[in-house]
Parts: C-alpha cells; sequence; structure tokens
C-alpha cells in the first residue's frame, strides 16, 4: 500500500491528549486501556495473548509485521488485543516459514491498526501521566463523537474480564494415560502454558472460569492450576472462592499472573492497579529463596500488596521485580501452594523461568507419594 494513499488516523487518550498518525487500511474506531510494550520480538503472541483483552497495545519497536504471521504462533483462538498503535507497519514481510502478512491478518479478525504515530512521545506521555483509556479511530474529523464514545468506555479497574476470554465448555489437553492429571481453571489461559504443563508428563482439564472447587476435584486431579487473564483480580469472586477451597484442600496449586493475584486474594491480601504495567521481555526478577536473577516476560496492570504479604503469617515473597520492588511471587508455607506475577510459558530468547513448571510437576509427585 503506498504511503500517500492512506488514510488520517488519530489516538485520542482519556484527558484530552491527541496524537495523529495513519490507517494501515483498515478504516473503523476501537477502544480500550491504552499500555505499551517493550518487546523487540513476538508481536502475534502479543495480540493473541488473552491478557491483553480490552487493550489498545502500543509496540515501542519502531517496525511491526517485518516478519509477518505464523498460524502456529499463536497464544488463543483469536487477536485479543481491541487495537494496534506502531510507529513502522511493514506491509511485505520476509521469513521462510511465514504463513502470509499481518495486515491480512488483521483485515480477517477486522482489527483496526494505525501507524506513523510518533510512539516515543505516545509512551512518554503515558509512562508519566499513568493508564488511561483511549481511542483509536480513522475518522479524525469528528473528534467530539469519538469524546463521547470514549467518555463510555467502562475502567479497566473494577472490570471482570475472564469471562470474555475463557472457554464454555471443560477440555483435554495431553495423554489421558498420563501418570499426573492437573485441573487448570481458565481465567485467560495461554496455550503455552498447557504446553508446558503436557511436555512434563501431565493430562490436563481445562475449567471454565466460574468452576467450582467440586466440579474441579471431580476430574480427581492431583495438582491444581490458576491462569493468567484480562481485568481486575477483584471481581473474579467465583475464583477467589474456588482458590480459597484448593488451598484447604492441601493439594498442590500454582498460579500465574492473574491466577497469581487471585491467590494472594484468598489469601487476604489485596490488590490495587498500577502506575503503568509491566509489560515486555526483558524484566528483572530476582528469586529471593536462590538469590539468582531471571529475566522474564511480563504482562499486567494490576499486583499485590508487598506490605501485606510481609505481614501475613503463611505467604512468604519468594520474587521481587527489580526495578520498582513490585512482589513477583509467593509461596505458602503451610500448604504446597505457589505462584507468579510473570510468564515462565513466555521464553523470547531466555529460558530463565521454566522451572517454575518443574518445580509444579514435582510438588505434585512428591504429594502422590505421601498420599500413596
Amino acid at each position: 500500500m503506498k504511503y500517500q494513499s492512506r488514510k488520517k488516523a488519530l489516538v485520542l487518550l482519556a484527558d484530552g491528549t491527541i496524537f495523529y498518525g495513519k490507517s494501515v487500511g483498515i478504516e473503523g474506531t476501537s477502544t480500550g486501556e491504552i499500555c505499551f510494550n517493550t518487546g523487540m520480538t513476538g508481536y502475534q503472541e502479543i495480540f493473541t495473548d488473552p491478557s491483553y483483552f480490552g487493550q489498545l497495545m502500543v509496540t515501542t519497536n519502531a517496525h511491526i509485521g517485518n516478519y509477518g504471521i505464523n498460524n502456529n504462533e499463536v497464544e488463543s483462538d483469536g487477536i485479543k488485543i481491541s487495537g494496534l498503535i506502531c510507529r513502522n507497519f511493514s506491509f511485505t514481510h520476509s521469513r521462510v516459514d511465514s504463513d502470509g502478512n499481518l495486515l491480512d491478518w488483521f483485515t480477517k479478525h477486522n482489527l483496526v491498526a494505525i501507524s506513523d504515530v510518533d510512539t516515543r512521545a505516545l509512551v512518554s506521555y503515558i509512562r508519566d501521566n499513568g493508564a488511561m483509556n483511549a481511542i483509536i479511530s480513522t475518522e479524525v474529523d469528528n473528534i467530539d463523537e469519538l469524546k463521547k464514545q470514549l467518555a463510555g468506555t467502562p475502567n479497566m479497574e473494577g472490570l471482570e474480564l475472564a469471562s470474555k476470554v475463557s472457554t464454555n465448555e471443560p477440555y483435554f489437553v495431553g495423554d489421558e494415560k498420563s501418570e499426573i492429571k492437573i485441573a487448570a481453571l481458565d481465567i485467560g489461559i495461554k496455550k503455552n502454558i498447557l504446553r508446558n504443563l503436557v511436555k512434563r508428563g501431565a493430562y490436563v482439564k481445562v475449567y471454565p472460569y466460574n468452576s467450582s472447587f467440586e466440579e474441579l476435584s471431580s476430574f480427581n486431579p492431583d495438582g491444581y492450576f490458576i491462569s493468567n487473564g484480562p481485568g481486575d483480580p477483584e471481581p473474579l469472586t467465583d475464583a477467589i472462592k474456588t482458590a480459597k477451597e484448593i488451598i484447604k484442600s492441601d493439594s498442590p496449586l500454582f498460579g500465574i499472573c492473574l491466577g497469581h493475584q487471585v491467590i494472594a486474594l484468598a489469601n487476604g491480601i489485596s490488590t490495587y492497579k498500577m502506575h503503568n504495567g509491566h509489560r515486555g521481555i526483558n524484566h528483572p526478577v530476582k528469586n529471593l529463596l536462590t538469590g539468582k536473577g531471571e529475566i522474564t516476560s511480563q504482562n499486567h496492570g494490576f499486583a499485590i500488596n508487598r506490605e501485606e504479604t510481609e505481614a501475613h503469617s503463611d505467604v512468604e515473597i519468594t520474587h521481587v521485580h527489580l526495578n520498582d520492588n513490585t512482589v513477583a511471587g509467593i509461596k505458602m508455607n503451610s500448604k504446597n501452594v505457589f505462584s507468579v506475577q510473570y510468564h515462565p510459558e513466555a521464553s523470547p530468547g531466555p529460558h530463565d523461568s521454566e522451572y517454575l513448571f518443574d518445580q509444579f510437576i514435582e510438588n505434585i509427585k512428591k504429594a502422590k507419594q505421601v498420599q500413596a
């Protein structure tokens, strides 16, 4: 597509600030909470990550689309972001195993995307002023109407989104003859989490977001898992109740990201909305149990209260984010329960955090030995 033929577009922030750019070729309007990801690669995984549901994504890497898309590199059943804002959109791509270009993929999913935006200025503005709702549109001459539409967009704080991305019916992944059975609560689960569990010998049954402990336990699992996902964790009353009952049952439990926050809430530890979330593939985390550092992939806009965690008699902080000292991992001292705020299944280069899946499987095996 020729640069000159592309329609003007804009980003309108909730505080009235406007950034201009150009449409990549899909006209329309989309709203959501604006956020940015600092990853240099992995845009397809980002776009299909259920944790990004309801968000307008700003990519800080200058070029998006240059390696096209691959049908095997998706984390869900489709695109989950509300829209894309980038600097340079590549209409051509060069990759041996590509299945097509990014524009055709966006057109298929009817995703509004705009480019030629000064993303460095936009990201700097978001960093200074915090996460907020925004609208992107090719209707640049109708700003008053866009402001009205933006005003009606719900805030992420207090917003329950797990129901929008969770499975409607339970399903199985892995070999049914496996010796290890795991019940996974899907509040926005990524496919690669399931791959990591299956390749370690687990047979997984994935349940809808509002499933009860009775439903999960009817599978007679050896362990339980609570997934990542979008939105505010506090409205997830069903998941929090289920987590409490899993903990009470003394069963092995592992949580990632939103699942980590649900486990904290089940222990009476509150969560809060961050000024800006952590979204990227090079976030430094320190494992306080081993003293080792990890380079991690992160995607969250909420975190658990550190003071309440430190004051809790049965919860120990196991990992901290080295940029801002937020809690990046916890474990319960009297129960077989642990969780992390980052994504050990996302391996954009380093595989520093994959040991967490090994730890979960080992916890399950030890629990089975005790029961035997």
